[in-house]
């Protein structure tokens, strides 16, 4: 994955403190059932093979570069979707519910969807995710996607039938201002993956390769991926910003201020709920919330800039694909998506914008079919070692989109 060079963006203007109510509101609700975009003027070249996947597939190391193409733009051959990965793979999607109790956290009850390739019984269409169905060995085991499960319902229509098992933490959601949610949900995501690991829902035993392991999400979701890829709080940093915003030159919006800056008036309770495993370091900053099973990260829209600051977002070290929308006013565009992605650490970082897209563009089905495009297409390379993957997601590709931007957009 290629890097894109810093470059100097300006400050979005931003609506009035009644966007972030409004906003958090409404990501309560769920988007449609995903549709297929209408195909754009610039055709991609042609639909990849489907996954093959068997259990002795070896995934590349967080440290590989990806595969040269071997289908250029000037070679591609016109396609009825611009964005071929969000069409259906080949299989099934089941879905099962379990339930743990995590001890060590004052007996929290952590409940999770399990999304997994399936086969379905006779007359069902495979619109929606059937429960309990027989789960798909054909192309078992399948890597782990963790998120929310919110973030599971947009988008696992389309990975799932790629041959990924979804692991959905359930009761997770947006909460506005910031609170001790930014240490309980990373937790709770961890907790899932070690129980998935440790105890899978009966029947899936063979099913779940719980060492491959992505983490993805939306927003608030997005922040819980990046403390998942490595990026570690830096309490200083986050303390000093919020002290100085007020006086900052340019001002950032004081709605944003407040939305990210209340957790620094009751940071008492914040260093609390972590709790001094976590807080305790040589260096000024806390302990990282992530595993070593997880192999790359997809923050989409995401926040976090000022809690972990250039120096937490530099531990970050695997793969990561950031999407931003570049009219986002609610976690905007140039204080978040663009600082977070300068200042990644990870030797494989992109970031794809959506040029005139905000922060609702979650609710437009033709953008959840890019976002899941290029979601198939990242961890499909990733987690899967499908090599010829990385054209989907590659500076070439986005070339071709007059919409989108390979990493920063600057009018």
């Amino acid at each position: 994955m290629k890097r894109f060079p810093s470059a100097s963006v300006v400050y979005l203007k931003f609506g009035p403190l009644a966007v972030i109510f409004l906003v958090v509101f409404l990501l309560g609700c769920t988007p449609a059932t995903p549709i297929i975009p209408t195909p754009l003027a610039t055709a991609p070249p042609a639909t990849p093979t489907q996954p093959q996947i068997t259990a002795t597939t070896s995934p590349p190391t967080a440290t590989l570069q990806p595969a040269t193409p071997s289908v250029t733009a000037a070679e591609a051959t016109p396609l009825s979707n611009p964005f071929p990965l969000s069409e259906p793979g080949p299989y099934q999607i089941g879905k099962r519910q379990v339930s743990f109790v995590d001890d060590s956290r004052g007996g929290r009850e952590v409940s999770l969807s399990v999304y997994y390739p399936a086969i379905l019984p006779e007359g069902e269409t495979g619109k929606l995710p059937s429960r309990d169905a027989e789960p798909d060995l054909s192309g078992a085991p399948y890597p782990m996607l963790l998120s929310s499960t919110k973030m599971a319902g947009d988008l696992v229509l389309y990975l799932g039938t790629y041959g990924f098992i979804w692991v959905g933490v359930d009761r997770i959601d947006s909460y506005s201002p910031w609170n001790t949610q930014l240490i309980i949900q990373p937790q709770d995501l961890l907790f899932a993956l070690d129980q998935v690991a440790s105890n899978p829902p009966e029947g899936l035993e063979a099913v779940i390769d719980s060492e491959n392991v992505g983490v993805i999400g939306y927003s608030f979701d997005a922040f819980n991926s990046l403390a998942l890829s490595g990026a570690r709080i830096d309490p200083q940093f986050y303390l000093d910003q919020c002290a100085q915003a007020p006086t900052m030159e340019p001002p950032p919006p004081e709605a944003w201020i407040r939305y990210i800056c209340t957790q620094a008036e009751d940071w008492d309770a914040f260093v609390a709920t972590a709790g001094e495993a976590i807080t305790t370091s040589n260096d000024g900053l806390w302990q990282p919330l992530t595993d070593e099973r997880i192999k790359a990260a997809m923050p989409m829209a995401p926040e976090g800039a000022w809690l972990f600051g250039e120096r937490g977002l530099a531990a970050v070290d695997r793969p990561t694909l950031i999407i931003a929308a570049a009219a986002d006013n609610m976690n905007i565009y140039d204080l978040e998506a663009v600082y977070i992605f300068e200042h990644l650490g990870a030797p494989e970082r992109a970031m794809i914008s959506f040029i005139d897209k905000g922060h609702m563009m979650v609710f437009e089905p033709e953008m959840v079919a890019r976002m899941a495009h290029f979601a198939v297409a990242f961890f499909g390379y990733h987690l899967q070692g499908r090599d010829d993957y990385a054209y989907y997601f590659s500076q070439d590709f986005v070339a071709q989109h007059a919409d989108l931007a390979w990493g920063v957009f600057v009018p």
